[in-house]
């Protein structure tokens, strides 16, 4: 389809995914992460496997002087976007509370609220004015809060609410606003929120089939493929076995 779309938190994941799926689609990707090594890799991937034009940019969200930098300073060759996907978060620690840690804190609301702020701020100048799209990566945790979830909770609360501002905001432009929320998914999140505990990690997932990244990507894409007068606003996304953020079903 020929389209520019910018992808953030493409090493891994949700991110990784979506850009794959763009790409065999024969759109142009932008994808950025903080992982020098594994972005390269995958432009290497994505341009010899479907032939399209890749700009990998290693930045890490949280920066906003490097946001700024780098989002700017993008070739007008791969101007304008008609997509941006804020893929790029985290989640740290499970913890109560008055147990929790301040910096787990502060790296999720730097990661996940600022850093989608940041990069949408320093897109929009180069969304396309005819048409373009912003995807959100949300939670199901930012519209349910469960215990120990306090920090992620409150960052996915926010950006369902950032999101909301977005499409009041941007309606006068065209740009549609679609915030994704998934529930248990099998990706590197766990692995992260649990700081490399790979057997609390696994647990996570045992005894039922989570969603995994291309689950996500495949909505993703259909959303951008409507028709430029329709916008799914709002998505939230769970495997059959989950009900909500409390009831999953484990055999």
């Amino acid at each position: 389809m020929n389209r520019t779309v910018l992808v953030t938190g493409a090493t891994s994941g949700f991110g990784k995914a979506i850009a794959e799926k763009f790409a065999a689609a024969g759109d142009h990707i932008i994808i950025t992460g903080r992982r020098e090594d594994r972005l390269k890799a995958l432009a290497e991937t994505l341009s010899s496997t479907h032939g399209v034009n890749i700009l990998p940019l290693t930045f890490d969200v949280m920066d906003r002087t490097a946001v700024f930098e780098n989002i700017s300073a993008i070739p007008e060759s791969w101007r304008p976007l008609d997509i941006l996907v804020n893929n790029a978060g985290l989640a740290l620690g499970r913890d109560l509370f008055e147990e929790a840690s301040l910096d787990d804190w502060e790296t999720m609301i730097d990661t996940n609220l600022k850093g989608l702020m940041y990069v949408t701020k320093a897109a929009l100048p180069l969304l396309n004015t005819e048409g373009s799209h912003i995807f959100n990566m949300g939670s199901i945790a930012g519209k349910e809060v469960y215990e120990k979830g306090n920090g992620y909770c409150a960052t996915k609360h926010a950006v369902d609410a950032i999101s909301k501002a977005m499409r009041i905001d941007l309606l006068s432009k065209g740009v549609r606003v679609t915030a994704v929320h998934p529930g248990a998914a099998d990706t590197e999140f766990s692995n992260v929120r649990f700081k490399g505990n790979d057997a609390i990690a696994a647990s996570v997932y045992a005894g039922y089939e989570p969603l995994v990244a291309e689950n996500i990507a495949d909505i993703v894409h259909y959303c951008a493929g409507l028709p430029p007068h329709v916008c799914i606003n709002d998505l939230v996304v769970t495997c059959t076995a989950q009900a909500n953020s409390f009831c999953l079903h484990k055999k």
